[in-house]
């Protein structure tokens, strides 16, 4: 007689999904709290804030699952690793808006709102890819392009620090300036980082 395997639990594609979505939402913040004046700002911090809480809820509900399922779909290490780097991308993004805040940031280079831009592609890709996840044979034109995504991050990272240390800009203002930028790349950063994981279940599922 043969056993046949325990069922995979198709939770952790539903919250995988919402993580993905709720990514989207907060990159979504991150462009109209840039381009917004710093009066109408607050606001909009906080709708950033919760979906920072929303995006740690998802995390611990997928630990949490993963503590309780007998037969996960993929490695449990790498359901982890893949959720903790999604989260890293809401909570760098959440810094950033709470620096500029505090900093009481007025504007910002137009190379942020580059930099903004690249991540709403970055997010725009990994929300598509998370269906893939259960054929992750599916999953190779995903993190070739965020890898691009994120190559052009960088180049906008360097310009944006050639520009902060041109002299065009105050001491001070140069200093809160380069955390906002370097938050932003710390963001580009993390999506990469999600998707090397995302492809070391491809490989280990092929």
């Amino acid at each position: 007689m043969r056993l046949r395997p325990a069922p995979r639990d198709a939770r952790f594609y539903d919250l995988l999904t919402a993580v993905a979505a709720n990514i989207a939402d907060a990159v979504a913040v991150l462009d109209r709290f840039v381009r917004a004046d710093a009066a109408a700002r607050p606001p909009i911090a906080e709708e950033m804030r919760r979906l920072e809480h929303v995006g740690d809820d998802h995390t611990h509900a997928i630990i949490e699952l993963i503590d309780v399922t007998f037969v996960t779909p993929f490695d449990r290490e790498d359901i982890y690793r893949l959720a903790v780097r999604l989260d890293d991308v809401v909570d760098y993004v959440d810094e950033v808006v709470d620096l500029a805040t505090l900093y009481g940031c007025e504007r910002f280079p137009d190379g942020v709102f580059e930099q903004v831009q690249q991540l709403m592609k970055a997010a725009e890709l990994t929300v598509a890819a998370m269906p893939k996840l259960r054929t992750p044979k599916d999953l190779v034109p995903y993190w070739q392009q965020i890898s691009q995504v994120e190559n052009d991050a960088d180049q906008t990272h360097r310009r944006l620090l050639s520009l902060l240390f041109s002299g065009e800009y105050e001491p001070l203002t140069v200093m809160k300036l380069k955390d906002i930028v370097d938050g932003l790349e710390e963001a580009a950063d993390a999506f990469e980082h999600a998707a090397d994981v995302m492809h070391t279940i491809a490989v280990k599922e092929s």
